[in-house]
């Protein structure tokens, strides 16, 4: 009998301390589905277009990319890792030759989890003089999905008990496994959060999100608060920078040569 209460009481400080402990870090692993006309196709200084007789048969048809979200109290930082990726073409019989290309750019999305606001913060770098310009744009979270269901199945994600629940976003159904074992309410797409939790893992035809790993660590609350230093634009100003900035960085790749290239 001693066992087991003393066993139940090193649950429940457990618990509590995973309760008191408000910062980590979560990673999620993302695979999203690519259109054939989301990839820009370069051969030969010319670019090739879906259905030409040029076209390659090879081509991925999902996009692997790294979630970091940074958490501490009503705060959070989401940044991706998804470098873009060159490939050479030499002949139509020879081995593409593929390499990762840097981003002329930095991105991270700042939350607001209590007031539900989102702050992204955007710095490109001018590749002539090497100075950086950092931009910042503010928006309201998204009210939660319409259709929400939660049922009573249940899984281990990264060491959490999640349920099941179901959703629709643009048309398209989603399943999602929700943790209350956090202290906050998050999903790393916004328009499926739900009114509380965090989501561990979301999948759908178009893409998929699963966490991989959590920890409960200190984390500074400034890090994941945005300065105040940003340049103070609308979210179509930002979308226009983040457009034409990858728009010049292909541009550069087509004079290097026949590449493929994606963001």
């Amino acid at each position: 009998m001693k066992k087991h209460l003393f066993f139940l009481l090193g649950s429940l400080l457990l618990a509590t301390q995973a309760r008191a402990q408000t910062s980590g870090r979560i990673q999620y692993e993302v695979a999203q589905r690519i259109e054939p006309g989301q990839m820009r196709i370069v051969m030969n200084g010319q670019e090739v277009k879906p259905g030409s007789p040029d076209y390659p048969t090879d081509l991925p048809d999902s996009r692997n990319s790294q979630l970091t979200l940074s958490f501490a109290g009503s705060y959070a930082k989401e940044e991706v890792e998804a470098p873009m990726m060159r490939t050479v073409m030499n002949g139509p019989n020879s081995a593409p030759e593929v390499t990762r290309i840097a981003r002329p750019f930095s991105e991270a999305v700042y939350l607001n989890l209590g007031e539900r606001s989102s702050s992204t913060v955007f710095t490109v770098k001018d590749q002539q003089t090497a100075a950086t310009t950092t931009y910042r744009a503010d928006s309201p979270l998204p009210a939660a999905p319409a259709g929400w269901q939660l049922g009573t199945q249940t899984k281990k994600i990264a060491g959490y008990t999640c349920r099941k629940a179901t959703a629709t976003h643009k048309k398209m159904p989603y399943t999602l496994w929700v943790t209350t074992d956090l202290p906050f309410t998050y999903s790393p797409v916004k328009e499926l959060t739900p009114d509380k939790g965090v989501v561990l893992a979301l999948e759908s035809d178009r893409e998929q999100y699963r966490a991989t790993k959590v920890n409960l660590q200190a984390v500074p609350e400034a890090e994941v608060r945005p300065s105040g230093e940003a340049k103070k634009v609308s979210p179509e100003e930002l979308k226009d920078l983040r457009e034409k900035t990858l728009a010049d960085m292909r541009q550069r790749m087509m004079e290097d040569g026949p590449l493929r290239g994606r963001p």
